[in-house]
């Protein structure tokens, strides 16, 4: 394949080039790009001028093939490998080594140059082609955030997010054309916010701001509070669900399957441990199918995949998984043997149970392939007439186990073994 040139351009458009990006599109034989990007070359340039189709992706393959063995340059917005083109021609098949990237300062650069913010510790949510609810999972007291915006109404409806999530007296920039001639910056406070639609290229600056810094919030680790999921009572409680994560051991780039999915919880907080995870909710009914959606986007992780399906069937179609929880439907027949056998090796299987016929068939199985079974039990603190007693919810008995690390019966009569020594 022939040496693609992709070529970051600012706001600013031409005088902000470097000399190695006007070279390469005054040599241009053909310059690929969105037509506000086109616009902003000079007529000196003579490649033909090709506008990207909508949608994008799908259009790459067929048009890189057009231009093949022709000296070609693709236009991005500002770096190309950040939320950028670069990386959709990687994706689309496209050789690294064909690659000739010319970047130009991004948004966040620029932003956080105007704004004196420190780029490692600001967080950065882009709504280009992504759920709106995606911001959900950024938001903590104190932070702050630069949001990539999809267009001239994302700060307004930023805004409104904002407010319904609580965080109604956080300070909103929005910057505009940066790095160019046109260049301003608006602001206002979420719950007040009455600008107009400004300009479409704009990167909008949050200072969170809780309005009640006491209502029940979000945080990093897993074990979310039970209260800020939508549920009939198919929950994994918090105490469990951190445990059962912990099991899970959830690691960026895996995909976890979540079986009988329920309310979501384990997949939503898989999710949430890292922005590069990936989950795929298995759940039979539709209403709790339904519910899970609104979970994951509730909670910041509306990339959630719901498949409204029973297993084993269901499964048959998915992508390989990294990892399994199996929290309902242990007894269906096919749907441990589905799951462990999909499963990669050195993947991990977690199965949780309260009923003694699952429990009986975990026991066989961890007899069979080893790995670790536990029995959970939490209790609460509740009145008693006028004093305080416990509370016991029913014991969760887990089986969690890596493919292919298992001790087996074997090992597992020899720790049972030692420890009676």
């Amino acid at each position: 394949m022939s040496a693609i040139t992709v070529v970051g351009v600012g706001a600013d458009g031409w005088p902000g080039l470097s000399e190695a990006a006007r070279e390469a599109l005054h040599a241009a034989e053909a310059v690929l790009g969105g037509a506000r990007q086109l616009a902003l070359l000079p007529a000196e340039v003579t490649a033909d001028r090709v506008p990207w189709p909508s949608p994008l992706r799908p259009s790459v393959p067929g048009l890189l093939n057009r231009f093949a063995g022709r000296r070609l340059v693709v236009l991005a917005s500002g770096d190309p490998m950040f939320y950028g083109i670069g990386r959709t021609l990687i994706e689309c098949g496209v050789p690294a080594e064909s690659l000739r990237v010319l970047p130009h300062p991004s948004s966040v650069s620029l932003a956080c140059a105007r704004l004196g913010w420190a780029v490692e510790e600001t967080e950065v949510v882009t709504l280009v082609g992504r759920a709106p609810e995606s911001l959900h999972a950024a938001l903590y007291q104190g932070r702050r955030i630069l949001v990539l915006s999809a267009n001239a109404s994302t700060p307004a409806l930023v805004a409104e997010l904002l407010t319904e999530r609580g965080f109604g007296p956080s300070r909103v920039r929005v910057l505009e054309q940066l790095g160019g001639p046109a260049e301003t910056v608006r602001e206002g406070v979420a719950d007040g916010w009455s600008l107009p639609p400004g300009d479409p290229l704009n990167v909008l600056a949050i200072d969170c701001a809780a309005a009640d810094p006491n209502a029940p919030r979000q945080q990093l680790t897993s074990g979310l509070r039970d209260e800020l999921f939508e549920s009939d009572g198919q929950l994994t409680k918090r105490h469990i669900r951190a445990a059962t994560l912990a099991a899970l051991g959830p690691a960026p780039g895996e995909l976890l399957w979540d079986i009988g999915g329920g309310s979501g919880s384990i997949g939503i907080e898989w999710l949430r441990a890292h922005r590069s995870c990936r989950a795929v909710s298995v759940e039979r009914d539709q209403v709790r199918a339904e519910r899970i959606v609104r979970n994951a986007a509730a909670l910041g992780v509306p990339r959630l995949r719901v498949v409204h399906g029973a297993a084993p069937t269901a499964l048959a179609e998915l992508d390989v998984p990294d990892a399994v929880f199996i929290g309902g439907g242990l007894t269906v027949p096919g749907v441990l043997e589905a799951c462990w056998a999909a499963l990669r090796p050195g993947g991990r299987l977690v199965a949780n149970t309260v009923t003694l016929e699952s429990e009986a068939l975990l026991t066989q199985w961890y007899r069979r392939h080893g790995g670790e079974l536990v029995k959970l039990s939490v209790a609460h603190a509740v009145p008693v007439g006028g004093f305080t007693g416990w509370r016991q919810a029913m014991p969760v008995t887990q089986w969690s186990v890596v493919k292919g690390g298992g001790a087996g019966v074997s090992g597992a009569a020899e720790e049972i073994g030692g420890a009676a020594k």
